[in-house]
């Protein structure tokens, strides 16, 4: 999993069923080319199939679990049960006129994660964003964008929030430089509002924020943002995201996210305790 410009964008359900299917062709002892040739496709079909590049047809699934020796009907219906819904669109498909399909990609991780870590040198994370940072926010990166489209993100960041409400919401642990605290986006009083829900959301028992103040010096992540994600299904690692202008890049191979990991950790070392952050933010809005 690494680049997320173009191709449908995967639920994580499809990416655990692909795995699924690699685990099986690899039990069988075949190789892309063998698996291929039993649907009349090339090893690149099967690969892709793999790695949740494309949707996963329902006749070649069926053929595959028989060329993989699946031979429990029951076994062979709930893998067909799952692949269908695996090829349904998840709720943010409504929002595709505003949502990149990179994107789309992050929003599927996001509501399938039960702990969602993050790095953030610039912005207030998405989900903890009031609405009028959120427009302010989409307006400096979208400036070419409609009023209609505009108000079509807010709605979209609005209804993302709703997960850390859930029941077994997932806990959100952020790491935020002191220049999103500083940097004015909206005017003061939106200014002054985002900081009060990131006070509110310091009491929720999901939520864990860390301040990098000034004075902490250099850190081991100040080349840009990051978002790191794990799951609570075996079949899925944990996953790193990274964005820029035009897409974004995911990392699932065990070196690459230690590599975030350790940054990660090493800068939650260095930041100032989560049980300072309210006052922190206190201080903070005092100033605006």
């Amino acid at each position: 999993m690494t680049d997320a410009r173009s191709g449908g964008a995967p639920t994580v359900l499809r990416v655990v069923l692909g795995k699924r299917l690699q685990e099986l062709r690899e039990k069988a002892g075949l190789s892309y080319e063998q698996a291929g040739r039993a649907l009349d496709v090339t090893h690149a079909t099967i690969r892709r199939m793999e790695k949740a590049e494309v949707g996963l047809k329902i006749p070649y699934v069926e053929k595959l679990l028989q060329t993989y020796g699946v031979a429990d009907l029951t076994e062979v219906d709930g893998f067909l049960a799952l692949a269908r819904e695996a090829n349904q669109p998840g709720w943010w498909h409504r929002f595709r006129d505003v949502l990149p399909e990179w994107f789309s990609v992050f929003v599927s991780l996001e509501g399938e994660a039960n702990l969602v870590r993050a790095y953030e040198p610039h912005y207030v994370p998405g989900l903890l964003q009031t609405d009028d940072y959120a427009r302010a926010v989409l307006r400096a990166g979208m400036p070419h964008a409609t009023e209609t489209d505009l108000e079509r993100g807010v709605a979209l960041r609005t209804e993302r929030q709703s997960l850390l409400t859930r029941e077994n919401a997932p806990l959100l642990w952020v790491v935020m430089d002191e220049t999103v605290l500083r940097r004015p986006i909206g005017g003061r009083a939106v200014m002054r509002a985002q900081i009060s829900r990131l006070i509110e959301a310091t009491s929720m028992p999901n939520v864990r924020l860390q301040i990098m103040p000034f004075a902490a010096g250099p850190h081991p992540a100040m080349y840009g943002p990051f978002h790191i994600f794990r799951f609570p299904i075996k079949e899925l690692p944990d996953i790193a995201y990274t964005e820029s202008l035009i897409g974004a890049a995911y990392f699932d191979q065990r070196n690459d996210v230690s590599a975030f990991l350790e940054a990660l950790d090493r800068m939650c070392a260095q930041a100032a305790p989560a049980l300072r952050t309210e006052a922190i933010l206190g201080g903070i809005r005092k100033e605006i």
